[in-house]
């Protein structure tokens, strides 16, 4: 697993998830990692060759203490990524927080991505950005149980309640595999911290990727969930309008969690979207 180096002293760390085809990367959530996408990666595997990195205070990737979370260095981690895998004008997808990073990336290094599919990216369409705030998000994130006795116990415990029982199994079961440190005493961690988390989520309002649409060139999928009870339709439709080349679309039946809960489904949705691009 190679890492590789962003700016503020990040290493991001990248995945193959394999596949043949054009190079397509992905850009996971606030609170995931890569390995979450290797279902929908599977899904697309006859189409594209796919890769993932995880994000500062993510996974695998390497951050100095006391960063700070603005996120444009999330955009940094998937410049570094896309770099670092020497991707030949690659597609990109990101889903909520990995949506708004490659749309920030691609405002700030045009013509790195061939286009974009952006599920529910966190880009509130105001200008200028409101600046970091606490929300039920970043409260709820520190709260959120970090250390459990084994992965099984971690893997029922998140079965069990909202929002990670939504996810599809695989999904679910990559999630903990990948997402837990083990623990000298044999307990294991979560990777991304809940103090992490909740940070993030703060800076989530303080970002200005809705200010430098403009500066996103390429194609441009802007999707969302017919359930979703985060970034709904008319907000997604004004992102849409408001990028160079955008275009919204609805995905039937699902929520925020869209690629995690029904990767046959935004598969298909995400092999309209680049069948156009």
């Amino acid at each position: 697993m190679p890492r590789f180096p962003s700016t503020d002293g990040v290493e991001v760390a990248a995945y193959d998830l394999g596949g043949d085809g054009p190079p397509l990367l992905l850009a996971h959530a606030t609170g995931f990692h890569a390995h979450v996408f290797v279902p929908l990666a599977a899904r697309l595997a006859d189409r594209f060759h796919c890769f993932a990195f995880d994000e500062r205070g993510h996974g695998e990737t390497s951050v100095p203490e006391g960063l700070d979370y603005d996120w444009h260095g999330f955009a940094d981690d998937a410049l570094a990524a896309a770099r670092g895998l020497e991707l030949d004008h690659p597609f990109a997808l990101g889903h909520s927080a990995g949506g708004a990073a490659l749309l920030m990336a691609e405002a700030a290094d045009s013509g790195r991505f061939r286009a974009l599919y952006c599920y529910e990216a966190v880009v509130m369409p105001v200008d200028p950005p409101i600046g970091p705030r606490e929300n039920p998000l970043s409260e709820g994130a520190r709260r959120r149980r970090a250390v459990f006795a084994s992965r099984a116990e971690a893997y029922a415990n998140y079965a069990a309640k909202p929002p990670f029982a939504a996810l599809a199994p695989e999904a679910l079961r990559a999630y903990v595999d990948f997402g837990f440190a083990d623990q000298p005493d044999g307990t294991v961690r979560l990777r991304c911290r809940p103090e992490v988390e909740a940070e993030i989520y703060r800076m989530g309002s303080a970002h200005d990727a809705f200010s430098r649409f403009g500066d996103v060139r390429c194609p441009v999928v802007v999707a969302c969930g017919e359930h979703t009870d985060a970034f709904t339709p008319p907000l997604v439709a004004r992102q849409a309008d408001a990028l160079p080349h955008g275009r919204m679309e609805v995905v039937p039946g699902l929520g925020h969690f869209g690629p995690l809960e029904a990767p046959d489904a935004v598969a298909g949705s995400v092999l309209r979207a680049f069948a156009l691009a």
